[in-house]
Formats: structure tokens, C-alpha cells, sequence
């Protein structure tokens, strides 16, 4: 069947085609005979009649670099009639723009399917929906507080400490047991979030890599190792981290059973989630998770196909 499909992302101009995840969809989605359009997640209205529409420009895409794609004219299409499917797939930042296009999104339930789940993604933010798996992290607090950091740092000794919206590795601190620059840290990031910001012990084991795995509809997909780059202690690929072949260890094997029959639940359709050392969940990636390029190119799979497979069993049978 052939579906209508629009894509809620950032503009497609800057992308990297050769790693992804976005266009990759949007590559397997077209090969099925799919029709494609783009939006961006800022032209959504919710007219008089609760009809919610985006300006959207049919497109279709291909694996050329500097000539990625060929969009039509944009256009005003009602997201609830007129689509089968959204992609919600526009990066961070997880602010209240993001957070009401979730609420606008779920205005069209029972009408079009959208993927990831919206009302899902608003309550599963990465660094706090994973705090429901606490028996799988790492100690974690979540504080504004230095005097609660100094008291965590006396039992952990060096930490981590990131903003608790964050993505991509950014804004990422590490802080020696000493507590050096702990206070000045903690004016610079409570001066630019309002919200509490998460505190773990560093981890050494990063050095053997931070492993993104890919759950489809709740079940294993592929998995990378990432690891940090010369310098660095975070292993972001964004931050200059490089990939590497991945298999699971008992315990990640463990970790995803465990958390699979929730995904699912939620609607999680496509989730990628983050382990230091074989062992520590760190977090659970819903709004926009990447991988699946190079998880495809070191294991040969197709995981963009995984996940139309099971869209389209999600939708009503024609």
C-alpha cells in the first residue's frame, strides 16, 4: 500500500546524507512507494475547526550529495485528513515549542499515526524518562543545588554533570574530585536553565565506548559502540566520536528485555539507547534518535525497512 507520509524535521538543505537517520527513512520510505512531505514543525496550526495543518512541500529524495532532494512548492495540507503517517523527526532542544507541537500533534489521533507516540515523547524526556530503569544506571542525582553535588561527590568521588534537556553531547562537564570550578559551573547552568540538571559519577569505562542501541517497536535492532575522540571524554559521534561494530553484553541484553514491553506500550516506535561499559544505561533517546546508518553499514541489516515494518503494521489493513 502505497501511504502518504509527512516528516516534521529541520531543514532538509544542511543535513548529512551520509549518516542521516531522517533521510534514511525517507529514502526506505520512498522505495516503497511512498509519497513524501516536508515540514517544519514551526507551520503548524490548529484552525476554528480543530483542524490541524502544516505548510508542507511535497518532496522526493535521493542519495546525492549537494543534490539530496526536490521539493514542490509548499503547500497548506491538513495533517489529520490528507496524511497517514508523521514522522516526528526535528532535533533538540526539548522546549516549550517542541513540547506544544506534541500537544498539537496528538489532536489528530485516530486519524493519522505519528511516530514516536507525541504525548509518549513529551512524558519520556531522555535524561528522565530513563529514571524509571534506575536499577540498570550509573547513581544519579537530579539537583540545582551545589551543597547536594558536594555531598554526592564525597560518596562518588569525580562527576558528570549535564543539562537534564540536553542532546548531542553539548554542554557536557566533567568535574574533578577536588569539586574545582563545581560552584562556578553550577552559576553558569542554573543562570541558563531554570530546570534541575542531572549529576553521575564519570565513569572511566567510557573509554571503552558508549554504546547506542536501536529498539524498534520495543525489540533489539543494531547497536554501535562510540568512542570518545582524542581529548575527549564524552563519545558523541556530533563531538567528534567515532563508531565501531557492536554486539551486546549480557547485561544490555538484559537492559533492553527489560525496557522493550514499555516501549512498545508508549508507542516508542524508533528508540536509541545510550550504555557506558557494557553495563550503565545512561539514557533513553525518543524525540529524534540516530544510528541507523552506521549500525546498517557495520552490520549489513536494513533498519529503516524494521522500522516502516512495523509502522505500516500499526495502520488499519485497506
Amino acid at each position: 500500500m502505497s501511504l502518504r507520509v509527512a516528516v516534521q524535521m529541520d531543514p532538509i538543505e544542511s543535513i548529512n546524507i551520509s549518516g542521516d537517520s531522517s533521510f534514511a527513512l525517507m529514502l526506505s520510505a520512498q522505495a516503497r512507494g511512498h509519497r513524501l512531505w516536508h515540514y517544519a514543525a514551526g507551520s503548524l496550526t490548529l484552525d476554528e475547526n480543530d483542524r490541524l495543518t502544516a505548510l508542507a512541500s511535497p518532496i522526493r529524495v535521493q542519495r546525492v550529495a549537494g543534490s539530496h532532494f526536490e521539493k514542490d512548492e509548499p503547500r497548506r495540507i491538513d495533517l489529520g485528513r490528507d496524511i497517514d503517517v508523521v514522522l516526528m523527526r526535528q532535533d533538540p532542544p526539548f522546549d516549550l515549542g517542541y513540547i506544544t507541537a506534541t500537544y498539537l500533534l496528538e489532536r489528530i489521533e485516530g486519524e493519522t499515526l505519528v511516530v514516536n507516540d507525541p504525548a509518549s515523547v513529551r512524558d519520556a524526556p531522555e535524561k528522565v524518562f530513563v529514571l524509571d530503569f534506575r536499577r540498570f544506571m550509573p547513581p544519579t542525582l537530579v539537583t540545582r543545588r551545589p551543597p547536594e553535588v558536594r555531598e554526592f561527590m564525597a560518596r562518588h568521588g569525580a562527576v558528570v554533570v549535564k543539562p537534564i534537556h540536553g542532546f548531542g553531547g553539548k554542554a557536557v562537564f566533567r568535574i574533578p574530585e577536588s569539586g574545582d570550578n563545581l560552584g562556578a559551573l553550577f552559576e553558569v547552568f542554573n543562570r541558563t536553565w531554570p530546570e534541575p540538571h542531572m549529576v553521575q559519577p564519570f565513569l572511566p569505562d567510557v573509554s571503552l565506548g558508549d554504546k547506542r542501541i536501536v529498539l524498534v517497536d520495543g525489540e533489539y535492532a543494531g547497536a554501535i559502540n562510540r568512542k570518545p575522540g582524542e581529548g575527549e571524554f564524552r563519545s558523541n559521534l556530533a563531538v567528534g566520536g567515532h563508531a565501531e561494530k557492536a554486539d551486546l553484553t549480557p547485561r544490555e541484553e538484559e537492559i533492553c528485555a527489560a525496557m522493550g514491553p514499555e516501549l512498545k506500550k508508549r508507542g516508542l516506535i524508533f528508540v536509541g539507547i545510550d550504555v557506558i561499559g557494557g553495563q550503565w544505561l545512561t539514557e533513553i533517546n525518543v524525540t529524534s534518535p540516530t544510528g541507523i546508518v552506521s549500525i546498517d553499514q557495520f552490520n549489513g541489516t536494513d533498519t529503516p525497512a524494521r522500522i516502516w515494518d512495523a509502522i505500516e503494521a500499526k495502520l488499519p489493513k485497506p
